[in-house]
């Protein structure tokens, strides 16, 4: 028996002060409102058009890689809850540079999908035209305002708003694939078109464009998945996270299977690729195509509120993950304050000053504003992924050597898994040099983000030396 195993894993000082307020229930619905989002409702459209029916094959490749993903920070939250999530868990198993750079990439992530969501909400508002008079940049700084000021309330105002967008997206999802396998079997005229196989087969098939496309929109679609990890984050306010993370980690794949690449399916076999734009949801598409009344008006609050979820998660997760690195030393100290509400507003007040950006990029640009900050993102979500899995195949390296012990909840195909989804991340990477317009000049943003975070750790690793030295955060190699 190896008598150097730990009986109980490291405490992480960010951990402290949080009260246990959400739910099993908002817990599960954070895990599908994770999964739903606007990459879906709006998204999927232009993908359509561009890479054809292929597209249900593209989201579930990215929906295994994104359950592995998943799975894993799920094994690691049973081993040891944290609302620092894979930032403490870099921590322990990457050494105080690997969480520095975690934590910032994801706020690089966060912040920039925040101006994006906020960029959404105003555009989508503009829908209606009794808001169409109002500038863009207006109605983005009121959306902010509004959930800006439900994150500091407390974190049960939090789940309960999670919860309640949740239920919208899952609902409109659950009426509109009704509504297709009912058109889909009765051989209903959908504008024209006769639904079923012959709809692909006479349009193309399968890859009508040939497997390029199918590759290129993968950066895409794995950004659609963006949020599934916020389960990792929210484990750290619930009472019982090891029985409420397993349940709603293993209730993702179903999910992502039924809602992603059931619904692309149902789209391929009801209309032709090229008749979905990216400038209108394929949803309405279709739903206007049979007359439903208003189809543009109700998916169009569904795609608000996409946005508006998004958004909240954002200024959630960053202000959790914030204070777990200014406990460590690697984030500004006033973004470990906490309110009377046990909310970290500090770091949410962070992240809402840099959306507050974004609602000047929206006054000075508002025709690009969307499109620049979504690439952005899209670096800092492969960038999070990639370093759980790192922090994962250290974890269980460890626990081989009888340092730590795994629990009953785990990961499949260690390392075999781990290794293959790091691969296919770097390769969505490499994918995004094939699109020049936008993909290629993401990446020439890579060199500054990484001389920024160099810059950045000189300034602040005096702070973190002694904060490790005081043994406040989670101590490396334990």
């Amino acid at each position: 028996m190896n008598t150097g195993l730990r009986a109980e894993p490291p405490a992480d000082a960010g951990d402290a002060g949080y009260s246990k307020d959400l739910k099993a229930r908002h817990i599960n619905m954070i895990a599908i409102g994770g999964a739903i989002g606007t990459g879906l409702f709006l998204g999927a459209g232009g993908r359509l058009n561009s890479a054809g029916p292929a597209l249900a094959l593209a989201y579930l490749v990215c929906g295994v890689f994104a359950f592995f993903v998943v799975r894993a920070l799920g094994e690691l939250v049973v081993y040891r809850p944290s609302s620092g999530s894979f930032v403490s868990y870099a921590r322990e198993f990457l050494g105080e540079k690997g969480a520095y750079v975690a934590g910032w990439m994801y706020f690089v992530n966060w912040s920039t999908t925040g101006i994006a969501d906020i960029t959404a909400v105003a555009l989508y508002t503009h829908y209606w035209s009794m808001f169409s008079d109002i500038p863009q940049w207006v109605l983005a700084l009121a959306a902010l305002a509004v959930v800006l000021m439900v994150n500091l309330i407390s974190v049960k105002y939090f789940g309960e708003m999670e919860f309640w967008f949740a239920i919208v997206k899952v609902a409109t999802l659950v009426v509109f694939m009704l509504v297709g396998v009912f058109l889909l079997v009765t051989q209903s005229d959908v504008g024209g078109t006769t639904p079923g196989l012959s709809v692909i087969t006479d349009n193309g098939g399968f890859l009508p464009h040939g497997v390029l496309p199918v590759v290129l929109v993968m950066q895409g679609v794995v950004f659609a998945y963006a949020s599934l990890e916020l389960v990792g984050t929210a484990a750290g306010e619930t009472a019982e996270p090891k029985k409420v993370v397993p349940r709603a980690v293993n209730s993702i794949m179903w999910r992502v299977g039924l809602f992603y690449v059931g619904s692309v399916v149902l789209l391929a076999l009801l209309l032709p690729g090229s008749v979905y734009s990216g400038d209108e949801s394929p949803f309405v598409t279709v739903l206007s195509r049979i007359g439903v009344p208003a189809a543009g008006d109700v998916m169009n609050l569904v795609v608000l509120t996409a946005a508006m979820s998004s958004l909240n998660s954002g200024l959630y997760s960053t202000g959790r993950i914030l204070r777990s690195m200014a406990a460590a030393g690697s984030a500004p100290r006033f973004t470990g304050v906490m309110n009377r509400n046990q909310v970290p507003y500090g770091g949410i007040l962070l992240t809402g000053a840099v959306c507050v950006l974004g609602v000047g990029l929206n006054y000075l640009m508002p025709g690009q504003a969307f499109e620049i900050v979504l690439n952005v993102a899209s670096l800092g979500i492969i960038s999070t992924w990639v370093i759980i899995m790192v922090c994962h195949l250290v974890f269980v390296r460890r626990a081989r050597a009888g340092l730590l012990r795994r629990p009953d909840f785990r990961l499949w195909g260690s390392p075999v898994t781990e290794i293959v989804t790091i691969a296919f991340l770097l390769s969505v990477l490499v994918l995004m040099w094939g699109d020049p317009e936008v993909g290629r000049r993401t990446l020439l943003l890579v060199p500054v983000i990484a001389a920024a975070l160099v810059a950045g750790w000189f300034a602040v690793r005096r702070r973190v030396t002694l904060a490790a030295d005081a043994g406040i955060s989670v101590p490396k190699g334990s």
